[in-house]
């Protein structure tokens, strides 16, 4: 459908709306679609009659106006797997108009039936200034209604929650950091945490609290369903004075009014808290440094109301030496220190980034209501003491705008991370509850700049010559860390069909594959293992012949050598402690400003091409048909049925050229009678590590982390390309495996690891490889002969013969990328010799 123009498209939009609030029956369903441009996403619980835990809220414009509209629960899973996402094109085909019965004038326009198309090429473009889009309302323009924007449609919600997780502060409700207000304060009669105990055994109310935070959690959100909270939040801090430690809880309303002003370091003069035993199942920071008295009997607890407490931000300059308030202390620790730190032991580091790979979403163990996600990534980091560097996983921390913004050049601090120890990879650090992140531009002033290690930290990388760090940096692609064990050790779950214990597998029938990828949400990551034997593989060389001619990849290298020389920071001229280095450091002179700038306008005007769908479709419409063409677009994994398997062609999958391939003996006849084939689409950019670039660092940012809620003119367009510079992925295999009774048979991608560079090659352990298919399957790696001569993919197949017949068992891992494309990756086989019995 050809993108509308403004006249057209907004008589369009306007005249469908007021058609709808005529309608007799509040029910419109358009002569013509009505074309649209969605540019924002909100979404909130639900009430408790609704069939699903949370509501949506989409914006949507025409170029000229905006509307909110309620999104039909029906079509919520559009957004959980993001086909329905900002900056795409719908085409709306039924409107209903609702009345809330229950609210005085209060009322909304709710999207029935839509179809989502591909990212919007007219309607945005002419889209200069968001605030320039006049808002439509039922009784007439409400640009004025600030309310309006940001409060939920229905059910009279106050607050919108973060799009793909429940931690991270989210909307206008929640009141930024400031610098705080000169005060003055009565410290005359003042109470420490060491006699708190009298308090709680009376019903006297507790005198004030003058005391310094030494830790903040992440937000918890524990709203559900039917609750009548209006801010069902609450996050933990632990607090201190000269007699002791303490936590400290804020409650509901407050959430909202203080989390972000209630900094580690800050020191506050607490009046009308309340005093309770403390809940004793959660996690606490580790504060063993501190030579302070813990207190963990009693918590301090911040209410909105009942009673209503009162939190006075002391400023720094006014916070006085005779209250003998503790300093906040760390435990930084290098990265050859951490080998020796025992399992679960807190740490706190700091690093140069060298790998950012993308936000993914893992569900939230049980049967929860409402259904939650975690958020995270993984991050490698150096410092300068040892060959490895740091391999973070780093859960959302409840601050979005640094978790969002990490990216390769950048120091990184982790507060709290916990060390993790596991079979056959090594020691890695994951983040806790009470982990706070720090990157460059957020340092300065920080209670940590003063800390010896930190200051060693600095001076190491003033000795560092940035085009060389550059050169082994990287973002994206498919991570997951730790690698499946040495041996395999199945869990027996045929009882109560429970879960596993952690690190113990459960093998799923391949048939099941289908319904575990249907209920995968977006960028959601599930491990899955599978027995079966190898019928078929092929190797694919990588990126596609579509892709190598555009001379795309030989550009974006000169792009990658010229950041490296132009763009990237001088350490040794900036100090984080002192001025901090930019999110995007500057050239080092006017000269060079200038050179660059005639550059980068060069090269987007004649050599900067990205290729586009219907690019990559007229380059390879004569050449490819069929399945082939709808795979290499990106559409989902099918199945097929018996009928279809037979007349598949006999270079299954048939999902791109091979330039290789072998199948067994019997597959030509048992494909056939398969009748579930889960067929896998060609390599998706996104499961490639590539180089990381200055000039594209928006563009990179925007395409590891998850899709946003807003669409704005200044975000970067074209961020699914599908050009990059790979780290180093000279092609992949597509192996086909074979269900044990012969019914379903799965098709799954294999990337060996080519190369120290690649960052899937950090942490793993030495194994032996041979050159053999079982050899690459099981570590994971291609072998790389004398003279770093790469192996040849038609002498890895040559050896796959000996694998005919045997029972086999496949850790795949699957991941759902968006817009319908599941990635689904073989991480490791196990042969009958590596498999324990129960």
């Amino acid at each position: 459908m050809a993108a509308a123009g403004n006249g057209s498209a907004g008589a369009g939009l306007r005249t469908a709306l007021e058609q709808l609030c005529s309608s007799r029956t509040l029910r419109l369903k358009p002569e013509r679609p009505v074309c649209a441009a969605v540019i924002g996403l909100d979404r909130y619980l639900a009430d408790e009659r609704s069939s699903d835990s949370y509501s949506y809220d989409v914006t949507l414009t025409d170029g000229t106006w905006r509307v909110k509209c309620l999104l039909s629960s029906e079509l919520h899973h559009l957004v959980q797997k993001n086909t329905l996402r900002c900056g795409c094109r719908v085409s709306v085909t039924h409107l209903s108009f609702v009345y809330d019965e229950r609210r005085l004038g209060q009322s909304y326009v709710c999207l029935e039936e839509l179809e989502c198309e591909d990212e919007d090429a007219g309607i945005l473009s002419s889209v200069k200034d968001l605030r320039a889009l006049q808002w439509w309302m039922r009784d007439g323009i409400g640009s004025s209604v600030i309310w309006h924007v940001d409060a939920p449609l229905q059910s009279g919600r106050k607050h919108y929650l973060s799009l793909w997780n429940n931690e991270d502060p989210h909307g206008g409700v929640w009141i930024p950091n400031s610098p705080p207000a000169d005060v003055v304060i009565d410290v005359s009669k003042i109470c420490l945490l060491g006699d708190l105990d009298a308090f709680i055994a009376s019903s006297r109310r507790p005198l004030p609290l003058l005391v310094r935070v030494l830790h903040r959690s992440r937000l918890r959100y524990y709203g559900k369903p039917g609750q009548n909270i209006d801010y069902p939040f609450q996050a933990y801090f632990e607090v201190a004075d000269q007699s002791g430690v303490m936590s400290m809880v804020l409650w509901n309303d407050l959430c909202p009014e203080w989390y972000h002003r209630l900094v580690v370091g800050s020191v506050l003069y607490l009046q009308n808290y309340s005093l309770k035993k403390s809940y004793q199942n959660r996690s606490r920071p580790q504060i063993s440094s501190l030579p302070l008295i813990s207190f963990t009997d009693i918590e301090i607890c911040l209410n909105p109301r009942n009673p209503s407490a009162i939190v006075t931000v002391i400023p720094p300059k006014s916070v006085q030496p005779q209250w003998s308030l503790p300093d906040v202390s760390y435990n930084f620790c290098t990265r050859s220190e951490i080998e020796n730190l025992a399992s679960n032991q807190a740490c706190d580091i700091i690093g140069l980034v060298t790998f950012v790979g993308r936000v993914e979403r893992i569900r939230n163990k049980g049967n929860t209501i409402p259904e939650k996600f975690w958020t995270y990534r993984w991050v490698h980091a150096v410092d300068g003491t040892s060959d490895s560097p740091f391999i973070l996983e780093i859960f959302a921390s409840s601050q979005p705008d640094i978790f969002n913004n990490i990216c390769p050049m950048t120091y990184l601090v982790c507060t709290q991370m916990r060390v993790c120890r596991e079979a056959g990879c090594a020691v890695y650090l994951t983040s806790s509850a009470e982990t706070q992140l720090f990157i460059t531009g957020c340092h300065k002033k920080q209670p940590y700049v003063s800390d010896p290690k930190v200051k060693a930290f600095i001076q190491w990388t003033k000795t560092l010559k940035d085009s060389v760090i550059l050169r082994k940096t990287a973002v994206g692609g498919h991570y997951c860390y730790p690698p499946p064990s040495p041996t395999f050790t199945p869990y027996n779950n045929t009882a109560n069909n429970t879960t596993s214990p952690a690190g113990s597998p459960t093998l799923k029938a391949v048939a099941d594959l289908q319904v575990e990828m249907e209920n995968l949400q977006y960028r959601e990551c599930k491990r899955v293992t599978i027995q079966g034997h190898i019928t078929a593989m092929h190797y694919h060389r990588w990126p596609p012949e579509v892709l190598q001619s555009s001379g795309v990849n030989g550009t974006q290298r000169n792009r990658q050598s010229k950041s490296a020389s132009v763009a990237a920071p001088s350490s040794t001229t900036d100090n984080m402690l002192q001025t901090e280095l930019p999110s995007t450091p500057p050239p080092s002179d006017s000269t060079t400003s200038s050179k660059r700038r005639r550059l980068e306008q060069g090269e987007k005007a004649v050599q900067r091409q990205y290729m586009t769908r219907a690019k990559a479709q007229s380059g390879r419409q004569e050449e490819e048909q069929g399945d082939e063409e709808e795979c290499v677009k990106g559409q989902s994994p099918e199945t097929t049925d018996s009928s279809e398997a037979t007349s598949a062609p006999d270079t299954e999958p048939a999902v791109a050229h091979s330039s290789a391939s072998w199948e067994s003996s019997d597959w030509a006849i048992l494909k056939h009678s398969v009748a579930n084939r889960i067929r896998c689409c060609s390599l998706n950019p996104e499961s490639v590590s590539e180089k990381f670039c200055f000039d594209d660092r928006d563009s990179l940012l925007q395409r590891i982390n998850l899709s946003p809620s807003r669409w704005s003119p200044d975000l970067p367009i074209n961020t699914q390309l599908n050009t990059l510079t790979p780290v180093d992925c000279a092609g992949y295999f597509t192996l086909t495996v074979l269900g044990l009774n012969q019914q379903a048979a799965v098709d799954a991608l294999f990337v060996p690891v080519l190369s120290p560079e690649d960052p899937r090659a950090v942490g793993k352990l030495a194994a032996p490889n041979d050159n053999t298919l079982m050899s690459g399957l099981s570590t994971g790696h291609g072998c790389v002969q004398a003279g770093g001569v790469h192996f040849s993919p038609e002498a890895l197949l040559s050896s796959a013969a000996a694998l005919e017949d045997e029972r086999l068992v496949c850790v795949l891992d699957m991941c759902l990328l968006g817009q319908n494309k599941v990635e689904i990756i073989c991480s490791k086989l196990y042969r009958t010799a590596d498999i324990t019995p129960v």
